[in-house]
């Protein structure tokens, strides 16, 4: 399968229109001034050429030259070189065009990726002021990937990116995690450090795959048919996703086929829109402080003239998701709450007369609703006419309560299929790391069954791409976040965390950061960014340095039966097994087969194990430290805690 994988990355990935561009610059744009390039291992480098144009690189004393051929696309691979520099590294065409980068160290490259908690940066961190003042060292380089998607792999970023040398004046809005991981690694690893950022808040892994990746999975099968369809077709696909999109809705609302919201004169009670702003503004109790969906509906007339043209609706900005019909059929669907919306509509789907516009607007969180200024809102005709829909007059909505989030197309932008990664991580080429960390997986919580396999073709799909089968990965498992319970209940975010551990206990070159005991049970953005990078760097000395000393704290490896009771087993045990605050170990249950069976139960430590009482109930599974915000005391001599997880007892 990886060998699959990386042929058809390598496919797609080096035979994208950004790579033919003869006049584009002669490298890609992450080879330029202050950049940090892989230590011990061949440099690859490559860029665009003229056809027939022969290419050479220059570095430290040493040239290579690219191929002459009638392609516009080079690489050529420098040799391997120890940490040091700076250096200049000069690329000159045989058609007189050339360029240099200056100031280039040889070390170590780690790209730091996720959704929010990775990008959370340095200055919100505990003590951020005092911690961006301090930052000055000029050894450690950084990069910033902006965000960007796009329907295939790109071959070079779509936007500028840089290198710059850490100081007070660069770090404050780059990745706190990353840079707290760095300064903790060059305490042991005397060398220079490249840092690249490519994260983005409220993603799911799914953006962040390879598609290729993405091709055994029956789950998605059809959102990868549909994704077909609309490179070919967009309309006709987000007509289709329309129909499936509403198959879903009756489901969780019970309206009857004819009475749906996009439908004519909709039943239910439809209310004067306030104003084009979030809802939570609007004074009216229910939208005070609501999550979920609330639809909008107006309508216009056109004549015949009209109504045989082509047309674009504009919408504003929506926050945080919609589902736009017009007529009954589906025009458009974005994940984005900063975005405007523009969605062309086909041929005939207009009438002549009264033409319906039903709008689902889905908030998960903070401000919510449709807004922006009156000229935002408009139908423009194929003809340039333009008739205006910024009067919030004209438009009614109705709240529909639930907390479901609305299901995404698979073409979405930041909740796209392979979206993120095509624009944010395929243009990283065969860049060398030393390794990556990925601190993900709040946006997958409401899906988390399967997550595990997800990650791990996304592990080995970065993989195949970079060229490396045995690049290291840092996997930060979720922090406490949500109420706390007093029995036993179900937890998306447990579900993952228990499947971000499987991942890492499937893969030889990865290692678990576990951070149960540093979140907050209150905010799902726990400010202390330190812990956190300091963990992640002796998870990164066992994966990538080759430490012996365990990368996080005990480690589960069986549940037992043994005498009548459950004992479970650990490895990885720094000194002890220790019971923080207690004689008896805090945060055990033993559950029967179905949702809904477990019970909490104490656990006594002996030796590497810790044993379960089975006594009052069956005991087909374990569960350690489950649900959003548990209070868990099991610890080793290394002060870190044993992370949480289900097992089936054998």
């Amino acid at each position: 399968m990886p060998k699959l994988i990386a042929g058809l990355i390598a496919a797609v990935l080096f035979a994208t229109p950004a790579a033919a561009q003869p006049d584009a610059p002669l490298l890609a744009s992450i080879f330029q001034d202050h950049a940090v390039l892989q230590r011990d291992r061949p440099i690859r480098l490559w860029g665009s050429k003229r056809p027939g144009e022969t290419v050479t690189v220059t570095m430290n004393g040493i040239a290579v030259t690219a191929s002459s051929d009638k392609s516009t696309a080079w690489s050529a691979d420098l040799p391997a070189l120890p940490a040091g520099g700076p250096y200049s590294l000069t690329v000159s065409g045989s058609s007189g065009r050339s360029q240099t980068m200056n100031d280039v160290l040889v070390g170590d490259v780690w790209l730091c990726s996720g959704q929010s908690n990775m990008e959370w940066p340095v200055s919100a961190s505990i003590a951020g002021p005092a911690e961006v003042a301090a930052a000055n060292d000029p050894q450690v380089r950084i990069l910033s990937v902006q965000h960007d998607t796009a329907a295939a792999p790109q071959a070079d970023f779509l936007r500028p990116v840089a290198w710059q040398p850490v100081t007070p004046q660069t770090i404050g809005d780059f990745s706190a995690v990353c840079w707290f991981l760095a300064r903790e690694l060059r305490k042991t690893e005397k060398v220079p450090f490249g840092l690249i950022d490519s994260s983005w808040g409220g993603t799911a892994i799914n953006a962040w795959r390879p598609e290729a990746t993405m091709a055994g999975d029956a789950a998605l099968r059809e959102p990868l048919r549909l994704l077909a369809l609309q490179r070919s077709d967009p309309q006709a696909a987000t007509a289709q996703w329309g129909r499936s999109w509403g198959e879903w809705w009756r489901g969780r609302s019970g309206d009857a086929p004819g009475t749906e919201p996009w439908q004519p004169n909709p039943p239910g009670e439809w209310r004067p829109v306030p104003s084009f702003s979030q809802w939570e503004g609007w004074g009216v109790p229910e939208l005070a402080a609501y999550n979920g969906v609330v639809w909008y509906r107006t309508e216009i007339n056109l004549t015949p003239a009209q109504a045989k043209q082509a047309a674009t609706l504009e919408l504003g900005v929506i926050d945080d998701l919609d589902m736009t019909f017009v007529n009954g059929t589906g025009v458009g669907s974005t994940a984005s709450w900063d975005l405007t919306r523009s969605y062309p509509l086909a041929r005939k789907l207009l009438r002549p007369g009264r033409n319906g516009i039903a709008v689902a607007a889905y908030d998960s969180w903070g401000g919510g609703g449709m807004w922006g200024a009156p000229e935002q809102f408009a139908l423009r005709l194929a003809d340039g006419t333009r008739i205006p829909l910024g009067d919030p007059a004209r438009w009614r909505y109705r709240v529909t309560p639930g907390s479901n989030d609305l299901p995404h197309a698979p073409w979405e932008s930041s909740a796209g299929l392979s979206s993120i990664y095509n624009a944010m991580i395929a243009p990283l080429g065969r860049y060398g790391l030393r390794g990556a960390a990925w601190y993900q997986g709040e946006s997958d919580a409401g899906m988390a069954q399967g997550y595990a396999g997800r990650l791990a073709a996304m592990m080995s799909g970065w993989r195949a791409q970079l060229g490396d089968p045995a690049l290291p990965f840092v996997i930060v498992q979720l922090p406490q976040w949500g109420a706390r319970v007093t029995a036993p209940a179900e937890s998306g975010f447990a579900s993952i965390r228990d499947q971000q551990r499987r991942a890492v206990a499937a893969d030889a070159h990865a290692a678990l950061v576990v951070t149960i005991d540093i979140g907050d049970a209150e905010d799902l953005h726990p400010v202390n960014k330190q812990d956190v990078g300091t963990r992640a760097a002796r998870a990164a000395r066992a994966a990538a340095y080759g430490s012996a000393e365990p990368p996080s704290g005990p480690r589960v490896t069986a549940a037992r039966r043994v005498d009548g009771n459950v004992a479970v087993s650990f490895a990885d045990i720094t000194g002890t097994l220790l019971a923080y605050s207690g004689a008896q170990v805090l945060g055990f249950e033993l559950c029967g087969v179905q949702p809904g069976s477990c019970r909490f139960v104490p656990g006594r430590i002996a030796g590497a194990a810790v044993v379960l009482d089975t006594a009052g109930g069956p005991a087909y599974r374990v569960r350690f430290c489950w649900g959003d915000s548990p209070v868990c005391n099991l610890y080793d001599g290394s002060g870190l805690p044993a992370a949480p997880f289900e097992l089936a007892v054998e």
